[in-house]
């Protein structure tokens, strides 16, 4: 059925658009799934699932610890999911090791096992979560998923919790990774921000290593940064891997150094996993491996170098957006100031009241206005009488006297009456004085008293939370100077193919499957290929060399003919960046150009002295001299793409070699080479050279 399809409705006989009926069905499941599944929201920094567990575990608060199925089951009365999910939220809340107080197997964040089923565990909340996370005053309160339980909005969360944590989420047509922070690091940063100080943000992860944030764009979209596993050497012949990336495990660790072993990235006689509460694998190498290759290779080509792309997408005013963590951490302490401005602003009514109520039962007793009610008989009577007797003091009082307030006078035992103790009463109304004048005074001072709060987080509950993973800048690793010379290159000069699978061919030279290769044809084009098993370049290959760094300190010399029977010139050049693939003319392009000679040198060394003989026709025929000398150092070195010098407008028969080169075979021993022509070979005497 196409989307545009009509179907008729039994129900009302009318025709409905199926293809509008999926479009409604998929934005209510995409925001269904966006806003109470995968992405946490802004103001707690909660994901739905976790706020009701951290709802259901704390009405189960009573200091012991709880069967997590226990939990489960409770979650479900709010949460309309499977166990399966809310179990597996709970396992992934405690091993963040920060809200929740764990007992049993829990499973091993370093290896990757599971933990227990949720009948053998226990759980109950953390100290830092009782104290940081709930408070019924402050709470919004909305009904669950069937109307018979009240459940919170948000949880009034006085910390960066996002942050602490980190998020991963996909939703529909978005996810988020929101890396986690250090605890300290984050409560630095609100002090900061409270004092309108600057502060930046970096990652820090439980499984310690090393990071690279100078890519880290704030946890922004287009931010990358680079996590490293912590290698040291143990032995001449081993390496100990004590510390692995963030979003690895050791047993993926161990299976991609092995993979790089198999594929001949590193020397690899065995690996050992020691790992228990810390991190310990044993690299056992190969008799003669060079440590530190070896380490550079596992950063290359293993796990043990991780790059991570942030994404902070959060929830606020119920839709997602997109925000670095700094505005996370600037919202979140705002969130925090506010709320302790709310709960001060609660205590202040409260310490008012309990005043109030305690000035009513001190006027009540002390002027005896309880014997005024004796000889009533009716209970309007009763009211009337304890409120004339009021009158006279309420002056004194803060607030108008409520029938309520009436009320309560009425239901003060005869034994509190009997034992009033008027000095008592005076002292704890001088104390609640100075609470209120005390919370008066934080709501003035609201930012500092938010920052006092702060630092007593920070005292009470960091001491033990320092930073695990290092903040360094990583130096660049070329794959290609530590790869294993693994392939033999071998090449088909003319019918110019080059490959690793080509065995009954010419061999070149060893190479490395990371390798670049640049390739030079006899009608002037050049080309930047990878090293594979058989690649077509262009019939008749000239020279064949490795294209790495070495490529750019050359200077070519050659000599070409433009077109069939065209124009030569000379030109001098050099290499920089090239795209891999793409064609190169060094000639003007035309069909039947040709190479009279090519040759190349390093940079301050002497170009070579030849000799060009002109072809014997009609246009040389009256001609005295047919031979000439060549100096490539009479001309000066322009880009790749320039046209060159002319160097005769007649037809080139040949192009010799004069002179050796001054280049010693020390000084270019690291060109690689194949010389294809027969009329421009070297001399006999002259070196065969390889880059590599």
């Amino acid at each position: 059925m196409s989307d545009g399809e009509i179907v008729s409705s039994n129900e009302s006989n009318s025709l409905l658009k199926v293809g509008g009926m999926y479009k409604d069905w998929f934005l209510d499941y995409a925001s269904y799934v966006i806003l109470e599944r995968a992405v946490p929201d802004l103001f707690d920094g909660l994901k739905p699932v976790q706020r009701r567990i951290l709802h259901s575990m704390n009405t189960l608060e009573d200091g012991r610890y709880n069967k997590v199925a226990n939990i489960v089951g409770t979650t479900m009365q709010f949460h309309p999911h499977g166990d399966a999910s809310i179990s597996d939220a709970i396992i992934q809340l405690g091993q963040k090791d920060l809200l929740i107080d764990m007992q049993g197997n829990w499973g091993n964040i370093y290896t990757g096992d599971k933990a227990a089923a949720s009948r053998y565990i226990e759980a109950r909340l953390s100290k830092f979560a009782l104290e940081v996370v709930f408070n019924s005053k402050t709470t919004k309160w909305q009904l669950s998923y069937d109307g018979r339980k009240k459940e919170p909005i948000h949880l009034p969360i006085k910390f960066p919790l996002l942050l602490a944590q980190g998020a991963e989420g996909i939703a529909v047509g978005l996810s988020t990774k929101i890396l986690p922070h250090n605890f300290n690091e984050l409560i630095d940063s609100s002090i900061k921000h409270l004092k309108g100080k600057r502060f930046k943000l970096y990652p820090d992860f439980q499984t310690g290593g090393f990071i690279d944030i100078k890519n880290y764009n704030d946890g922004n979209r287009g931010g990358r940064v680079k996590v490293r596993a912590k290698l040291e050497k143990l032995d001449k012949n081993s390496i100990i891997i004590k510390e692995i990336p963030y979003g690895t495990t050791t047993a993926s660790v161990i299976e991609s150094i092995i993979k790089a072993s198999d594929k001949g990235k590193i020397k690899l006689k065995k690996i050992e996993d020691n790992t228990s509460s810390n991190v310990e694998i044993i690299v056992y190498l190969k008799t003669g491996s060079s440590i530190s290759k070896t380490i550079d290779a596992l950063y290359a080509f293993s796990q043990c170098e991780v790059s991570i792309s942030p994404l902070s997408c959060i929830i606020s005013n119920n839709k997602p957006e997109f925000i670095g963590v700094s505005d996370i951490l600037k919202t979140s302490t705002e969130n925090t100031r506010e709320l302790l401005k709310e709960e001060l602003e609660i205590e202040l009514e409260e310490l008012n009241n309990q005043w109030h109520n305690i000035s009513l039962e001190k006027i009540f007793i002390e002027n005896r206005i309880y014997r005024d009610i004796e000889d009533k008989t009716s209970w309007e009577s009763v009211l009337s009488s304890i409120e004339e007797g009021l009158k006279p003091f309420t002056k004194k009082l803060r607030k108008q006297v409520s029938l309520d307030d009436i009320k309560k006078l009425t239901e003060i035992p005869i034994k509190k009456i009997s034992k009033f103790d008027l000095n008592k009463v005076n002292e704890k109304l001088k104390s609640i004085n100075t609470n209120i004048d005390e919370v008066k005074n934080n709501l003035e001072h609201i930012t500092d008293y938010a920052i006092k709060y702060f630092e007593y987080l920070k005292k009470e509950y960091g001491s033990e939370r320092k930073r695990k993973t290092k903040v360094q800048e990583f130096d660049d690793v070329d794959k290609k100077d530590i790869s294993i010379k693994n392939q033999k290159l071998y090449v088909n000069k003319k019918d110019g193919f080059i490959g690793t699978g080509m065995k009954k061919d010419d061999y070149l030279f060893d190479c490395s499957d990371l390798d670049d290769i640049i390739v030079f044809t006899n009608e002037g084009l050049m080309k930047v290929v990878r090293v594979d098993n058989k690649v077509f370049i262009g019939k008749n290959i000239e020279k064949v060399l490795l294209f790495n760094d070495d490529i750019k300190k050359l200077i070519y010399n050659l000599i070409y003919r433009d077109g069939k029977n065209g124009t030569s010139f000379i030109k001098r050049f050099k290499i920089s960046g090239l795209i891999r693939d793409k064609i190169y003319y060094l000639t003007q392009g035309k069909q039947g150009s040709k190479l009279h000679y090519f040759k190349y040198h390093k940079e301050g060394d002497p170009a070579d002295k030849v000799i060009y003989r002109l072809s014997d026709n009609k246009a040389t025929k009256n001609l005295r001299i047919k031979e000439f000398d060549l100096d490539f150092e009479d001309y000066g070195i322009k880009g790749r793409d320039s046209k060159g010098n002319i160097v005769s407008k007649h037809t080139i028969a040949k192009v010799s070699y004069k002179e050796k080169s001054t280049i010693s075979s020390s000084s270019i021993d690291d060109i690689n080479k194949i010389e294809v022509n027969d009329e421009n070979e070297l001399p006999n005497d002259e070196p065969q050279t390889k880059l590599f």
